[in-house]
């Protein structure tokens, strides 16, 4: 028996890539933010080809993922940090934000890939978000362009 496998690591083609960064927690996701630019920067993607959408908080990232991939984006990166406090906040900010993603994603036919830390403290997330070395959303873009370039070895319209 002979397998097809299909494991491209990034596009062929011009893509274009949206971005929603939360606001709240800010300082974390700049750093975040820093780190998906220079994925995305490593891998040939055109600056003029990004877009960035700001919103208030993590909550607010599915629908902006939403417009970004309803406005032509190949694939969208959802950035920002919530960070567990002493109410159950955390658990519902978190929960619908993924949940929303991963329905924004199917919906589109596209990948909305979350990349929202969700630590038990500050120091975890900017251990999470380091620009030296780990940082999630240098991973989340580079796993982006890896799906996007997947759709298209797959092929089949979205």
């Amino acid at each position: 028996m002979s397998i097809t496998e299909l494991s491209p690591d990034r596009p062929a083609r011009r893509v274009r890539i949206g971005i929603a960064a939360a606001r709240f927690n800010q300082f974390i996701t700049d750093q975040l933010l820093e780190g998906a630019q220079d994925a995305l920067q490593r891998s040939g993607v055109d600056p003029a080809d990004i877009t960035l959408a700001w919103v208030p908080g993590a909550y607010e990232l599915p629908l902006a993922a939403d417009r970004l991939l309803a406005a032509g984006c190949d694939g969208v990166l959802a950035l920002g940090a919530v960070i567990r406090g002493g109410t159950p906040h955390f658990d519902y900010v978190a929960g619908e934000c993924a949940s929303g993603l991963m329905r924004v994603g199917l919906d589109h036919g596209r990948p909305a890939m979350f990349g929202v830390l969700t630590t038990d403290t500050v120091e975890q997330a900017l251990e999470r978000a380091s620009v030296d070395e780990g940082n999630k959303g240098y991973d989340v873009a580079t796993g982006l362009l890896q799906m996007i370039a997947l759709g298209d070895a797959i092929g089949g319209a979205p």
